[in-house]
């Protein structure tokens, strides 16, 4: 570990995200909701295992410089009209997102899911929650998933090594050290 910071490998992710697969079989989900930026990798690996399609939403609580905004910005959405949106109204959907911080990013694209498209059920998925208290409330029926569960600290993820100014080999180093 690096002063308050925290640096995870692609290998610690991938065994992280694989011991979430059998709780999120268990959910069933039609569709999964990946939040971007961090989000779209841990998806991407559930994806394999769950055999449905992901759809990206992108949104910024912390921008490039890793300060908070004010409130959460959307990027980007998805249309329910074509393609694969259509798998969220009505149906069983599995947001996934990196960590679980202040719960703002996930609160939000929850309720907005909610409101937009009215899906049958949600479930979040986190790779990391941080032990800390909440600004964010989930509603009660949301089922919460998280696979790992570390201080509150800055959670460093391989994707970011460049954010940082390291290689990925420096990242994967620090993880080891951590």
């Amino acid at each position: 570990m690096s002063g308050d910071k925290k640096f995870f490998s692609y290998n610690q992710i991938h065994r992280i995200v694989e011991s979430t697969v059998g709780a999120c079989k268990d959910y069933e989900p039609d569709v999964i909701v990946a939040i971007g930026g961090g989000g779209y990798i841990p998806a991407r690996m559930l994806r394999t295992a769950l055999k449905v399609p992901v759809l990206a939403v992108s949104l910024e609580l912390y921008n490039d410089t890793n300060s908070r905004n004010r409130e959460v910005e959307i990027r980007q959405w998805f249309d329910e009209a074509y393609g694969t949106g259509r798998l969220v109204r009505g149906k069983r959907v599995l947001v996934v997102d990196e960590v679980d911080d202040t719960r703002t990013t996930l609160a939000y694209t929850v309720n907005e899911l909610v409101a937009r498209h009215s899906p049958a059920s949600v479930a979040v998925m986190v790779v990391h929650n941080k032990d800390k208290v909440k600004a964010g409330v989930l509603p009660d029926n949301v089922v919460y998933i998280a696979g790992s569960h570390v201080d509150d600290c800055w959670v460093c993820y391989p994707w970011d090594a460049h954010c940082y100014g390291m290689s990925i080999e420096a990242c994967d180093a620090e993880a080891c050290r951590g």
